[in-house]
C-alpha cells in the first residue's frame, strides 16, 4: 500500500527525473527511521564530497537565471544605477 501524493512541480530548468517516490504507508517508526537516517548520511557525504563543487554551480545556475530575468540595466544604457 502506498500514499498517492502528487509529484511536486518541477522548477525552471530543472533536471527532468522521477520526482514521485512510492513509500509504503504501512511503516512502523522504526523502519520510517532508519530511511530517514540513511538519507540524513547520504546527504553529509555528499557534502563532504562535492560542497564546493555544488556551491559553485549553484552559482552559475542563479547567476544565468538572474541575468535572465532582470539583465544588467547599467550595462544596456550605459549609466550606472544609484539607489
Amino acid at each position: 500500500m502506498s500514499r498517492d501524493c502528487p509529484p511536486p512541480p518541477a522548477a525552471a530548468g530543472a533536471p527532468r527525473w522521477p520526482s514521485h517516490i512510492d513509500i509504503p504507508a504501512d511503516w512502523t517508526p522504526e523502519p520510517a527511521l532508519a530511511v530517514f537516517e540513511l538519507l540524513d548520511q547520504l546527504r553529509e557525504t555528499v557534502a563532504t564530497l562535492y560542497l564546493d563543487q555544488m556551491q559553485t554551480l549553484l552559482q552559475q545556475q542563479q547567476g544565468r537565471a538572474a541575468d535572465a530575468i532582470a539583465p544588467d540595466l547599467g550595462e544596456a544604457t550605459g549609466d550606472e544605477l544609484t539607489f
